[in-house]
C-alpha cells in the first residue's frame, strides 16, 4: 500500500485522531463528529475527505445502534427521516459543483445563529418544544443536504434532539438509527455517482479501524461518566467549537 507513505507523520497523527473522534461522537459525545470531518478535509480535501469517513461512519454507526438500540424513540425517527432523505437527493446534485469553503462557512455561521438561538432557550429555562411542522422539516431538509455535502449533518440533528428535550440515551439511541439508515442510504450514491469511495480509500479505512474502535469504546466510557442533567451542556458546547472549526478551517 504505497499511498501510505504519501502522508507525513503530521498528516498521520491527523488521520488517526479524526478516527478517533468519529468513534468519541457515535459513541455520543455528539458535536465532535465536526472535528473529525473537518480534520479529515484538511488532509485529503472536502469531497475526497467524505469519501474516507462515510465507511467509517457506517461502522460506527453499526456498533452505536448495537450499543444504544433499546433507547430509540421511533416517533422522532419517522418524523426527521423523510425530510433527510429528500436533502440527501438534493445534495447529491448540488454538491457536484458547489465551492467546498463557501459551503462549510455559510454552514458555520447558520449553525452558530442556531446554537445562539438553543443558548438562549436553555438561558430561559424554557422547556417548550417546537411543536410546528416547518422546524421538523427544515432541521431534516438541512441535516440531509449537509451530510451528502459534508457528513456535517450532526449539528442539525443536535438542534433538533435538544429543541425535543430528549434525554441522554434516548438522544444517542434515536441518532444512532438515523445516522445508521441515512449513511447506508448514501453509500451508492458516493461509489457509484461521486465516485469518491475506491479500493484506495477502502484500504484506508482499514487502517483506521482500530482508531475508530478505540474511539468509541473510550466515549462510551465518558458519556456513563456524564450526568443527564450536564448532557445537553456539553452538546452545546461540543456542537459550538466544531461550528469555530468550520468557520475557521
Amino acid at each position: 500500500m504505497t499511498f501510505i507513505n504519501a502522508f507525513s507523520s503530521t498528516n498521520w497523527c491527523i488521520i488517526l485522531l479524526a478516527s478517533f473522534s468519529i468513534g468519541l461522537g457515535k459513541a455520543g459525545l455528539k458535536g465532535i463528529d465536526m472535528l473529525s470531518v473537518t480534520l479529515m478535509a484538511f488532509v485529503f480535501g472536502g469531497k475526497a475527505s467524505t469519501g474516507i469517513v462515510l465507511p467509517l461512519l457506517c461502522l460506527s454507526d453499526i456498533a452505536a445502534v448495537s450499543y444504544y438500540n433499546r433507547h430509540a424513540q421511533w416517533n422522532h425517527f419517522w418524523k426527521i427521516t423523510p425530510w433527510m432523505i429528500i436533502g440527501i437527493l438534493m445534495g447529491i446534485f448540488i454538491g457536484k459543483d458547489m465551492n467546498e469553503i463557501l459551503f462549510r462557512k455559510i454552514m458555520a455561521v447558520i449553525i452558530l445563529f442556531t446554537i445562539v438561538i438553543i443558548l438562549w432557550m436553555e438561558f430561559r429555562k424554557s422547556t417548550a418544544i417546537p411543536k410546528n411542522p416547518l422546524f421538523v422539516a427544515s432541521t431534516g431538509l438541512a441535516a440531509g443536504i449537509t451530510t451528502m455535502l459534508g457528513n456535517l449533518a450532526g449539528a442539525f440533528s443536535n438542534l433538533y434532539f435538544l429543541a425535543m428535550r430528549l434525554e441522554k440515551n434516548d438522544f444517542i439511541g434515536t441518532a444512532a438509527w438515523i445516522f445508521l439508515c441515512m449513511n447506508l442510504f448514501k453509500l451508492p450514491f458516493q461509489i457509484f455517482y461521486w465516485k469518491n469511495i475506491t479500493l484506495q480509500s477502502i484500504q484506508m479505512d482499514a487502517l483506521l479501524v482500530p482508531t475508530l474502535a478505540i474511539g468509541f469504546f473510550t466515549g462510551l466510557k465518558l458519556v456513563n461518566k456524564v450526568k443527564e442533567i450536564h448532557y445537553r451542556k456539553l452538546i452545546i458546547v461540543l456542537t459550538l467549537i466544531g461550528s469555530l472549526f468550520m468557520l475557521f478551517k
